[in-house]
């Protein structure tokens, strides 16, 4: 298995520091599947490029028994094992580039995370569907892409093509989103894990991919492959994926095995809920508070109930997402003309946001200091102060239910906090009585008996002048 990646950046020849592989030397490493050789057939200020050399023993691994079947079967002898890029390739990036992989740079830190034009080649890799499946899962993430499929055999054109695609990707962007999009997706083309698939992968996928799987058209797709079909780990995975960012998966991709659906996940019955509550509210003019890439602005724009709808986020990035999401570039000029996308902050007073029916908090007071609190709700229930405030939180107390969860952690890298139903409870009537709202509490998902529900929601509705 063969691939290469190649860097035509300014001091090109850096991507050895990146790499944590000096480029004079070759490297090898004994992997559980083979041998993987590491070494670079040009390195020079202009251009760089390193090579992956996989070699596999096929026989081997049937004798070693490490990845089942019938070892008398002529399948376990005669196969693409050793030539055509696979999970085994994957493993081999996990291992041999792994400091890379986390986007650590030790010898020049300020070379991390720094976008590089970059070219990838893998020859030969496996693609059930086809080069426009290459294309679907590459393009999304930033790459132009380059599949051709090769011919069975190129003496008989009549034979038609095989699986195997000649593959190029090119892209400016992190070295370490690169190789995580590799270590995910080179198994997913492939359609088949080489080895016994734990709960321990689902971990795996959240930590590798989980900054861009989430908002990936073929997200549900790429989880199902890559976990094997094995239904409850896909279901964990999508669940945890669609807490990171409060987008749903898509459905399932048509072209694979009929497995039965997921459940509905929790992001979507949040998006759902919070809906209801605005329509039961009577609100027409919205804002959604920390609207991130435009999950909920986008079930506020197929109502047109909803007349005004106003989405803020500190981050400037996020919102150019959200616009892309959206597609405001391409949207209809009525319907363009109901949607504002403003930079603001949960914490500081802004005019702009004031005199709404209602503003939306969905899944982010989590993400605000405990000290910063009171600022928040100066700034949303004291100066903006609509008809009604829309909050959504994680319940603490639910995550022992979500499998890998250690005791204690939290559900976001970014949460600097989760509470529990009593303290959700008590702050929210603390807030309701000292700024003139009643409020009310109600359930989002699957209620466990002890545990509760994994969301908490709460509805303020103005009264009187604030106390």
């Amino acid at each position: 298995m063969l691939l290469t990646l190649t860097s035509t950046a300014a001091h090109a020849s850096d991507l050895g520091y990146l790499l944590h592989k000096h480029p004079d030397r070759v490297q090898r490493f004994d992997l559980s599947v083979g041998v993987a050789h590491v070494f670079y057939p040009e390195a020079t200020d202009e251009r760089c490029t390193v090579a992956l050399l996989l070699e596999v023993d096929p026989i081997g691994l049937v004798r070693g028994r490490r990845f089942g079947g019938d070892a008398v079967s002529l399948a376990q002898y005669v196969n693409d094992r050793p030539y055509a890029a696979s999970s085994m390739l994957s493993v081999a990036l996990g291992r041999v580039f792994g400091s890379a992989l986390k986007g650590r740079c030790d010898a020049r830190p300020e070379l991390a995370g720094v976008p590089l034009p970059l070219e990838v080649h893998v020859p030969a890799l496996p693609s059930r569907g086809g080069a426009d499946v290459v294309v679907d899962l590459f393009e999304p993430l930033g790459w132009t892409v380059d599949a051709v499929l090769r011919p069975l055999d190129p003496e008989l054109p009549a034979w038609g093509d095989s699986r195997y695609a000649d593959v190029t990707l090119r892209g400016t962007l992190p070295l370490d989103q690169a190789l995580s999009h590799l270590y995910v997706l080179l198994p997913v083309l492939d359609g088949a894990k080489h080895y016994w698939v734990s709960s321990d992968e689902v971990d795996k996928l959240i930590r590798t991919g989980g900054s861009w799987l989430q908002a990936h058209p073929r997200r549900d797709a790429i989880v199902t492959r890559y976990l094997a079909h094995q239904r409850g780990f896909v279901t964990d995975a999508l669940t945890r994926l669609a807490e990171l960012d409060d987008d749903a998966p898509d459905e399932l991709d048509e072209t694979e095995e009929a497995d039965p659906p997921a459940p509905v996940p929790l992001a979507t019955l949040r998006r759902t809920a919070v809906v209801e509550q605005l329509r039961t509210a009577g609100a027409h003019r919205v804002v959604d508070l920390g609207c991130g890439e435009g999950a909920l602005l986008r079930e506020l724009l197929a109502d047109s109930s909803f007349t005004e709808i106003v989405g803020a986020d500190v981050a400037p990035r996020v919102l150019e997402k959200a616009a892309d999401r959206l597609r405001l570039d391409r949207m209809g000029e009525r319907q363009r003309d109901r949607i504002t996308l403003l930079q603001s902050s949960v914490t500081y007073r802004d005019d702009r946001l004031a005199g709404f029916d209602a503003v939306v908090l969905m899944e982010v007071v989590e993400h605000v200091d405990p000290e910063r609190l009171p600022d928040l709700e100066r700034t949303v229930f004291g100066h903006a102060r609509p008809g009604a405030v829309v909050v959504t939180t994680p319940n603490a107390e639910y995550n022992v239910l979500f499998p890998g969860m250690d005791e204690g952690a939290l559900r976001h890298q970014d949460h600097r906090f989760e509470w529990t139903r009593a303290e959700f409870a008590d702050w929210a009537s603390r807030v309701a009585g000292a700024h003139g709202y009643t409020v009310a509490f109600a359930p989002v998902g699957e209620l466990d008996p002890d545990a509760g529900p994994p969301t908490q929601l709460a509805v303020f509705t103005r009264t009187e002048a604030p106390a």
